[in-house]
């Protein structure tokens, strides 16, 4: 009888620690599930560049339009995407001509800035490939002459003066910007950008002087720089 004491007073000694490690497992098992279950919360954002259609009314012989959007992969990595279309007219030393075309970036965004819960400001540093499909027209020229003591006559008709599409040309964009939320879901953001010239197919006779999307270049020099001023829209989804 006395072993039978013993046991049980051993059981009533060990029974509410028992009872507490099986009522903690409970509850960090109830914890677990509800972290699987609950969905993480993406974003998507969509917009336009705002400079663009700016620089059109500021400069005549400018056209352009340029639609940007991200999305949150994982952590504080976003898929970016920019489509855009342009036409630029200029003098470039001795020639006048016109650039015309589409151009797609794709690439990724990571965000430095820490927000609190329920923000989704960024700080970013980010990457492009830029890939452009575009034309040149040659509208009028001054051949080059040694003695310029004679008045050079422009040339605007013959075989030169005409317009060589299917170009093309590809580059690597370095990116840092900001986004900015402003009211519900609309977003500001500016970037700088920093180009590297890969490959491009150049007209017969001439060069890409201008390349939608990539801006500026020439013959000496295969970097170029750029900016965007953009407006979006934020979606938050669950997957």
């Amino acid at each position: 009888m006395k072993k039978i004491h013993i046991w049980l007073f051993i059981i009533s000694l060990l029974a509410p620690v028992y009872c507490t490690t099986a009522q903690e497992l409970v509850e960090e098992e109830v914890v677990d599930t509800l972290k699987k279950r609950e969905k993480k919360p993406y974003t998507i954002r969509f917009g336009m560049d705002l400079s663009k259609p700016l620089m059109a009314q500021l400069d005549k012989d400018f056209f352009g339009l340029e639609l940007v959007g991200d999305i949150r992969l994982f952590s504080e990595f976003y898929g970016a995407i920019e489509l855009g279309n342009e036409r630029k007219t200029q003098q470039s030393e001795q020639i006048n001509f016109t650039s015309t075309g589409t151009y797609i970036k794709l690439g990724f965004d990571y965000n430095m800035y820490k927000n609190w819960k329920g923000m989704n400001n960024a700080i970013y540093l980010g990457m492009r490939i830029g890939n452009s499909f575009h034309k040149q027209k040659v509208n009028e020229y001054e051949p080059y002459k040694i003695n310029h003591y004679w008045t050079t006559e422009v040339i605007k008709k013959g075989p030169e003066i005409r317009e060589q599409d299917a170009l093309s040309a590809r580059w690597l964009e370095i990116v840092a910007g900001i986004k900015v939320k402003m009211i519900n879901n609309l977003y500001l953001g500016f970037s700088m950008r920093l180009n590297r010239l890969m490959s491009d197919t150049r007209p017969d006779n001439f060069d890409n002087l201008h390349i939608p999307g990539f801006n500026k270049k020439t013959d000496e020099n295969v970097w170029g720089a750029g900016f965007n001023y953009t407006l979006t829209y934020a979606i938050p989804v669950k997957l």
